[in-house]
């Protein structure tokens, strides 16, 4: 049986993300003491007690998830249980990346504090902003962005039926009114940064030396970009990183990809917000998630009964 690991993106973080495996598993608790050296203070119990509001905002939310989701890796890997492939939404590239073995945590830490530093500044509190769309054609929902003055784009491609726009907010809020005209639901989401539109192209500029002076290795399993949903050699990890600051996340294509690779998927991190997408694509590939202890026992059982 042939698995993949997904890796959540920003947005599915919580409070008490990490606390069930971090009590019950030394592997759990080793990678969030880990964190909490590399940090500098108690990084660990901003995932567990916040404040909220803090732990919500960019600059800490992608560390914390990088982090959380590693814990999880790193106890369903003790059970013996070893994808054949990962790919991670957004942020979640980082922690498959991670996972994978091709960067060490001390090294991804500082790169994702800093990446979610470079993407917080780039665009003025209040100026971006993020839409997702339900329910209309690709083509229309493209059509409508580029018909636009204002500077908006898709920023990911979800799964059938639901893409999400990204960038100046009036643009965005315009662009979402006339979908909304059209038959589409429109849900405006609850970020700060308008994520992988060409607003963060600076950003990504400025990231560029760190992630090319990383110390990159090849990953011991394919690890799908977001950028060309496929696995790529090591060389190739910092310029498609850079890219994926700005360009758009091809989801549902990575997905269809490692589904001609893979039996089913399990999703490693906090919530279940991936899962639902891909049962939008195929309802009988997901076997479960792994984020605290009742979820981790019921995949193991799923997984041991097939």
């Amino acid at each position: 049986m042939r698995l993949a690991f997904i890796f959540p993106g920003q947005g599915a973080q919580h409070l008490g993300m990490g606390k069930e495996l971090f009590d019950n598993y030394e592997e759990a608790a080793s990678v969030f003491r880990t964190a909490d050296r590399l940090a500098g203070y108690q990084f660990s119990s901003l995932c567990f007690k916040g404040p909220e509001d803090t732990l919500n905002q960019t600059v800490y939310a992608q560390p914390a998830l990088l982090v959380t989701g590693l814990a999880a890796y790193e106890v369903i890997k003790s059970q013996g249980i070893v994808p054949v492939m990962m790919a991670g939404l957004s942020l979640g590239e980082y922690t498959a990346l991670v996972a994978s073995g091709a960067i060490s945590l001390e090294d991804a830490f500082p790169l994702v504090q800093n990446r979610a530093r470079l993407m917080q500044e780039a665009v003025p509190l209040g100026k971006g902003a993020m839409a997702a769309i339900f329910g209309l054609d690709i083509e229309e929902i493209q059509a409508a962005c580029d018909k636009e003055p204002g500077i908006v784009d898709i920023g990911n491609y979800n799964c059938p039926g639901q893409v999400v726009i990204t960038g100046i907010r009036e643009a965005v809020d315009n662009v979402s009114a006339g979908l909304k005209e059209a038959g589409a639901r429109v849900i405006p989401l609850a970020v700060s940064v308008p994520a992988h539109s060409p607003l963060l192209h600076d950003a990504a500029m400025h990231l560029k030396p760190q992630l090319e002076g990383s110390q990159w290795k090849e990953p011991e399993c394919g690890v799908v970009s977001n950028v060309n949903a496929r696995e790529n050699k090591a060389s190739e990890f910092s310029d498609l990183l850079v890219k994926q600051i700005y360009y758009p996340v091809l989801w549902e294509q990575s997905v269809r990809y490692m589904m001609e690779k893979v039996d089913y998927f399990i999703e490693v991190g906090p919530g279940s917000t991936l899962s639902g997408l891909i049962r939008k694509i195929d309802r009988n590939r997901v076997l479960g998630q792994v984020n605290n202890v009742k979820t981790l026992e019921k995949t193991l059982e799923k997984v041991k009964s097939l």
